[in-house]
């Protein structure tokens, strides 16, 4: 059972707010990054709660597959708001604006169960969720957000959209790169080379300020920005 504000597993967690020695940022500079800055919901975005999926642990903190946690990190430092433990859930939780931000640490595969926990707490529906995840299968720095889908392989998303029964819940992945054929378990456990750290550092910006606009102004208008390969070009 994990209880208490200093379990390990959230220490380590915490620790991913300063990106694990590669992602380098002042929060004065984020804080005045272009966009949605407000995290205000309207009752037409819908967006109630941004989960951020990983792996707990110190072993895990700056994988590839960790990236979910590292966005909802660095929106929570931006907002000067902190991580809580609650006994009712294996989840990490934190309030910005209007939005609950929620970081599961039941490990990846088991991901769905204390999301849907969250979510039956504050009667947050599927369609209010965005779910921030790791894509081996789109090119480094690439951000693609859907408002519906499956897993595509991806194990924390099925969990999820299993305990959900359905598929009709918001992501947003992003791009970690090309996985080999085999091998590709040990690829997303593994860190990004330095030569991939500063695109690494740039998605993770631009995806939380995808979040920001989704928030702010709609999945919609989230998809027709940050889905455009361009932007990742120019940005």
């Amino acid at each position: 059972m994990v209880s208490g504000s200093r379990h390990p597993a959230e220490r380590a967690l915490r620790s991913s707010t300063e990106f694990f020695d590669f992602v380098e940022f002042t929060l004065s500079e984020r804080s005045e990054s272009k966009g949605c800055t407000s995290l205000t919901m309207t009752t037409e975005n819908m967006i109630r709660l941004i989960a951020g999926l990983g792996n707990p642990g110190p072993e895990h903190a700056a994988t590839r597959h960790n990236i979910g946690f590292m966005v909802v990190d660095q929106l929570v430092a931006q907002f000067g708001s902190t991580w809580e433990k609650s006994a009712k859930w294996d989840a990490l939780s934190a309030k910005c604006g209007a939005v609950l931000l929620v970081k599961p640490i039941s490990f990846m595969n088991r991901s769905g169960y204390p999301l849907f926990s969250v979510a039956q707490f504050y009667k947050i529906e599927p369609k209010e969720v965005l779910v921030v995840l790791d894509d081996f299968a789109l090119p480094l720095g690439r951000l693609r957000l859907r408002a519906r889908g499956g897993p595509g392989g991806h194990n924390g998303l099925e969990s999820i959209i299993v305990q959900f029964g359905t598929e009709e819940i918001p992501r947003l992945r992003i791009g970690i790169g090309d996985a080999p054929r085999e091998g590709s378990v040990d690829y997303v456990l593994s860190r990004f080379l330095d030569e991939e750290k500063p695109i690494a550092r740039s998605a993770i910006d631009r995806a939380v300020e995808a979040v920001k606009c989704a928030i702010d102004n709609g999945l919609v208008s989230a998809m027709n920005i940050f889905n455009n390969p361009q932007e990742t070009q120019e940005t």
